[in-house]
C-alpha cells in the first residue's frame, strides 16, 4: 500500500542509499527524495534507483536549476522536488517525464507552478504556513490539487494537516538523520507509516 509520504535523506551518502531505500520500502514508504546538498547526492540516487527498481519513486530535493534536472534524470530519478516555484524547472522536469513537486507558500507561487505542469504542490515551510494557511489556500486551488505539507508536519500533527486539507506529506529530519543505519531508518519510519494510517482512517 502506497501512502502519500515523502522520505527526505538530507545527508546521505552512496554507501548508505539502497539500504536506506530498502528499509523505507519494508515500512511502507516508497517516495523519496535526497537532497542534492546531501554528499555526492547522484550517486546515492543511482544506488538506490538499481536497488528498488520501480518499486519506489526515487528523486531529488533541492532542485534549483535546470541543469540540475538534467542531472538527476541522468542518475536515474524520476521525482524533482524543489524549496521554491521555478516554472522553468518545472517544465525540464517534465520534459525528461519526471514527476515536478515545486515549494510554494503564496496562492501566487500555487498557480504559477501548476501552470507550468507540476504533479503536485509541496507547501513550505508548512510551520510558517499552518493548517489554518493550508485551508486559505485550498479554498482557491483546483479541488484535484495535490498538496504536501514539509516543515512542522509530523505524526503528532498528521491529523490536524489532514483535516485542513493536505493530501500529504514530506518527512525530513524525523525520519532520518545522517549516519542513522537502516535498522534504525525502518523503526522510525514505521512509527511514521503507523502514525499517518492512524490518522487517515
Amino acid at each position: 500500500m502506497s501512502r502519500p509520504i515523502i522520505a527526505i535523506l538530507r545527508g546521505i551518502s552512496p554507501s548508505e542509499a539502497a539500504p536506506a531505500a530498502l528499509s523505507l520500502l519494508d515500512a511502507g514508504i516508497d517516495r523519496i527524495e535526497v537532497p542534492l546538498n546531501s554528499p555526492d547526492p547522484l550517486e546515492s540516487i543511482r544506488e538506490m534507483a538499481v536497488a528498488v527498481g520501480d518499486r519506489a519513486l526515487i528523486g531529488a530535493g533541492t532542485v534549483l536549476t535546470v541543469a540540475q534536472v538534467e542531472q538527476v534524470a541522468e542518475a536515474g530519478g524520476k521525482l524533482v522536488v524543489s524549496p521554491n516555484c521555478v516554472p522553468e524547472v518545472i517544465r525540464a522536469t517534465k520534459a525528461h517525464g519526471m514527476e515536478s513537486w515545486p515549494g510554494i507558500f503564496t496562492p501566487t507561487e500555487a498557480f504559477a507552478a501548476l501552470e507550468a505542469g507540476a504533479d503536485g504542490l509541496k507547501l513550505f515551510p508548512g510551520n510558517m504556513a499552518g493548517p489554518d494557511g493550508l485551508k486559505a489556500l485550498r479554498a482557491v486551488l483546483p479541488p484535484n490539487t495535490e498538496v504536501f505539507a514539509v516543515g512542522g508536519a509530523g505524526p503528532e500533527n498528521f491529523k490536524t494537516w489532514l483535516a485542513a486539507g493536505a493530501d500529504g506529506f514530506g518527512i525530513g529530519s524525523a525520519l532520518y538523520t545522517p549516519g542513522m543505519d537502516a535498522g534504525d531508518i525502518f523503526a522510525r519510519a514505521s512509527r511514521i507509516v503507523q502514525a499517518y494510517d492512524a490518522a487517515a482512517s
